[in-house]
């Protein structure tokens, strides 16, 4: 696995280029065309600036119709690519957001975490973004950014379900989500996260609660990746039956992204 490549933002704690991996076969990912990240509410004009420079021509944003409205992004003057999403409440709530209703303990937020991810794959708001997602890739040869709130959960389960189309090893797979407990600022993003989960379920949760809604945890993934394994085998038959991938699509992302 090649080093991680961060780009450190004040405002949006940070983009993280997920390219660069080996694949099976042979070959790796290509450098500077697949990044992720939260959501842009917060980005400062030296942020949008940084955006500017990753040359994006796709966003793909995640996000529910509710959350856009509540957390509506930045984009510089200089922005002129798509965004990409479908109509509908992806999650509900965020999925840490949701996971937090009636969890005091560390343990019973993380079990709510588990069900939450299980039942990520059928989303339908989720599945259509990840359909217009795979699309884009599919078509444009450019830089592309995929964020939901946090960009960890859904974007964790996107970035997955690229990588393994791309045939990324699950070891390395699963290294590149467990990223976002160390990349970026997680103590400043940890500590937001306590403020907005105990203002909207009240001060009694604990710390280690928190900390287990706030992070990434294999258990969280592996949930997600069971419900796709045990209705479709793999994730390919999974993209090609629920996100409408075909074969010549996914012949086209790779011919892109693989080197």
């Amino acid at each position: 696995m090649l080093a991680e490549r961060v780009l450190p933002l004040s405002g949006i704690h940070n983009f993280r280029d997920y390219g660069g991996y080996g694949v099976e076969g042979g070959g790796r990912l290509r450098d500077n065309m697949l990044w992720r990240s939260a959501h842009h509410e917060a980005a400062t004009d030296e942020d949008l600036v940084a955006l500017d420079a990753l040359g994006l021509d796709t966003v793909i944003d995640l996000r529910g119709d509710d959350e856009r409205e509540m957390h509506p992004c930045r984009r510089s003057e200089n922005f002129a690519g798509r965004v990409l999403f479908a109509g509908g409440i992806t999650a509900g709530l965020a999925p840490h957001l949701q996971a937090a209703g009636g969890a005091i303990d560390g343990e019973t937020a993380r079990a709510r975490m588990i069900d939450t991810y299980a039942g990520m794959p059928y989303r339908p708001a989720l599945v259509a973004t990840l359909r217009l997602y795979l699309a884009a890739l599919a078509e444009y040869d450019t830089p592309s950014l995929v964020h939901c709130v946090a960009g960890k959960d859904r974007t964790g389960f996107a970035v997955a379900i690229v990588h393994r189309l791309l045939g990324v090893h699950e070891d390395d797979l699963m290294q590149d989500y467990l990223l976002t407990n160390t990349a970026g600022k997680i103590e400043e993003r940890i500590e937001q996260g306590a403020a907005h989960i105990r203002s909207r379920y009240g001060a009694e949760i604990h710390e280690d609660a928190i900390r287990a809604l706030m992070s990434v945890n294999p258990a969280y993934l592996d949930a997600a990746l069971a419900t796709v394994r045990r209705d479709h085998g793999d994730i390919p038959t999974y993209a090609e039956a629920v996100l409408n991938l075909t074969p010549k699509m996914r012949d086209a992302i790779v011919d892109r992204l693989v080197i």
